[in-house]
């Protein structure tokens, strides 16, 4: 079964999420836990974890159908000893309140090297920050996104994501998630039935589709391979319909959180209904 649904606003809470989702038709969602421009954040409330989640139960949201995003500030990847440290304070924290609101994975950028180490250097250094972020929680996978490459961000290749979780210890709480557009716009060509199949065969032969533990569906304002992040609205962008059709009838994808994260928030009911109405009967 797909679940499909949209990076969604918190605003006034974290117990808001599942409502805010359910309003839009959505059958999984993402959210921040906390300010994602923020270093520093209060502490959960005990009344906003069981509103958070007495609204999952109301709302019919499980924890495969939640993908929390962590803050963009986090870089797990840098060699800058005092970045470091604030980088993974956060994202411990950030593990934590997945724990503490019930939920099974959180989503990160993987990190960049800032071209100040080798790629394979800051891809040891997030390796080693995934396995410190784990030994102080529980119940709660680290989930890696592609990224699109742009400037020294890595995890562009999907060697990169294998060579992280090669040297996570505990492989049963590694993940990975695949941006479309990320993919896209880093030289993976999902614009065809052709390139779909060769680029899935390639990620699962590299990582595995054992470790997938979401999907965010969006189209890219920029070309194959132009290595720049700038999502678009479905039907607008450079990749095409095709790409999305396929995913929506593939079993290999069932039973992960599919979110967008298109840019026009007013659209994502419609696109929602798109998404489900490309199921083929």
């Amino acid at each position: 079964m797909k679940y499909v649904g949209a990076h969604i606003s918190a605003s006034g809470g974290v117990e808001n999420a599942p409502l805010n989702a359910h309003e839009i038709g959505a059958t999984a969602f993402a959210f921040f836990t906390k300010n994602q421009r923020q270093w520093v954040a209060p502490p959960l409330s005990k009344k906003s974890i069981d509103a958070f989640r007495d609204n999952c139960v109301k709302y019919d949201f499980k924890p495969f159908q939640i993908l929390p995003h962590d803050s963009y500030l986090i870089n797990l990847g840098t060699p800058d000893s005092e970045a470091l440290g604030k980088s993974r304070y956060s994202f411990n924290d950030e593990m934590k309140r997945c724990e503490l609101l019930g939920l099974d994975r959180l989503n990160f950028h993987p990190g960049s090297h800032l071209g100040k180490v080798t790629e394979e250097e800051s891809l040891n250094i997030i390796a080693e920050s995934v396995n410190i972020a784990l030994s102080k929680t529980t119940g709660v996978t680290a989930v890696i996104e592609n990224t699109a490459g742009q400037g020294t961000n890595l995890g562009y290749r999907f060697e990169h994501l294998r060579h992280i979780i090669e040297r996570v210890e505990d492989k049963s709480r590694v993940g990975v998630c695949i941006d479309t557009c990320h993919a896209f716009t880093s030289g993976y060509d999902l614009s065809t039935a052709e390139g779909f199949t060769r680029v899935f065969s390639e990620f699962d032969r590299i990582v595995g589709f054992s470790y997938l533990r979401g999907m965010h569906l969006n189209e890219s304002k920029k070309a194959l391979g132009t290595r720049v992040d700038r999502h678009d609205s479905l039907h607008k962008g450079e990749i095409g319909d095709e790409v999305f059709t396929l995913i929506m009838n593939d079993s290999r994808f069932d039973g992960i959180p599919l979110i967008l994260e298109t840019p026009e928030e007013s659209l994502w009911a419609d696109e929602i209904k798109y998404l489900y109405s490309l199921q083929k009967k």
